[in-house]
C-alpha cells in the first residue's frame, strides 16, 4: 500500500492551537502535546476551540485514570486478550492484534480489561515513528468466533477511547476470518461508528487481501 493520505488542516489553526497549548504547558509541562498530536486533534475536532478543549479533557483523563502507571498492573491473565506485535504493517503502523475467541462478556472484569486495552494503546502509540506515521493498525481475528465471544461493552469502550482520547490514531481496522454469524453482530457495531471511522474498517477475506495491509506471517499463532 502507498503512504497514508491525511486530511489537510488549516495551518493558522495549528499556529493558534500551539500558542494556546504553550501557555498551558509553560505552567504545567505535563500538558505538553507535540505538533503531531495537535494535528490529530485538529483533524478530529475541526476547530481550534474544540481541539483545545478536547486536549485539556484528555490530559485530565490521563491523570485521573493513571495512564502513566498502567504498566504496573498485573497483566499475566490478560495477555491473551490483545497484543502489540513486534512487526509493523506495510506502511509502518504498529499492529494491535485482538483474537475474538479469547473474549467473553460473561467472564471478565470490564474495568480491568479496559485498563489493559488502554495500556495496549499506549504501548502501540509509543512504537509509532511519527515522522512516518502516527497511526495504528488494529486487527480483530474472528477465527473460532461465536456470539459468546462478542463483548459489546469492550467494543464500545474501545470506540470511545479512540474517539475521545486517541483521536485520529486509528489508521485501519482489519477484520479477519469473519464467519457468517458475524453479519448479525456487525450492524450494531456499525451504529457506534462515525462515517470517518467506519471507512477505516476493512473486512479481509483472503491472504491475498491481507497482504495489501501486512505480511500474514507477523500474526501470532500462540494466542
Amino acid at each position: 500500500m502507498s503512504a497514508e493520505e491525511l486530511a489537510p488542516i488549516n495551518e493558522q489553526d495549528l499556529k493558534d492551537l500551539k500558542q494556546r497549548m504553550k501557555l498551558i504547558a509553560d505552567a504545567d509541562p505535563n500538558q505538553y502535546q507535540n505538533d503531531f498530536s495537535l494535528r490529530r486533534y485538529l483533524r478530529a475536532f475541526k476547530t481550534t476551540d474544540d481541539a483545545f478543549q478536547a486536549i485539556l479533557k484528555t490530559n485530565k483523563w490521563r491523570e485521573s485514570y493513571g495512564v502513566a502507571k498502567l504498566n504496573e498492573m498485573d497483566r499475566s491473565h490478560l495477555e491473551n486478550k490483545a497484543r502489540v506485535l513486534r512487526h509493523r504493517d506495510c506502511v509502518g503502523r504498529p499492529v494491535i492484534y485482538i483474537p475474538a475467541k479469547n473474549h467473553s462478556s460473561s467472564a471478565r472484569d470490564i474495568d480491568e480489561l479496559t485498563r489493559f486495552i488502554v495500556y495496549i494503546l499506549e504501548e502501540a502509540c509509543k512504537k509509532c515513528f511519527e515522522e512516518v506515521t502516527d497511526r495504528l493498525c488494529i486487527v480483530f481475528d474472528l477465527a473460532e468466533f461465536s456470539t459468546a465471544c462478542m463483548d459489546y461493552q469492550l467494543v464500545q469502550n474501545l470506540i470511545w477511547l479512540l474517539g475521545k482520547h486517541y483521536p485520529e490514531r486509528l489508521g485501519v481496522c482489519l477484520i479477519l476470518n469473519a464467519p457468517g454469524i458475524f453479519s448479525t453482530v456487525w450492524p450494531a457495531i456499525r451504529m457506534l461508528l462515525d462515517d470517518n471511522t467506519a471507512k477505516k474498517v476493512k473486512f479481509v477475506n483472503s491472504e491475498v487481501d491481507l497482504c495489501q495491509y501486512l505480511i500474514p506471517d507477523i500474526l501470532p499463532t500462540d494466542m
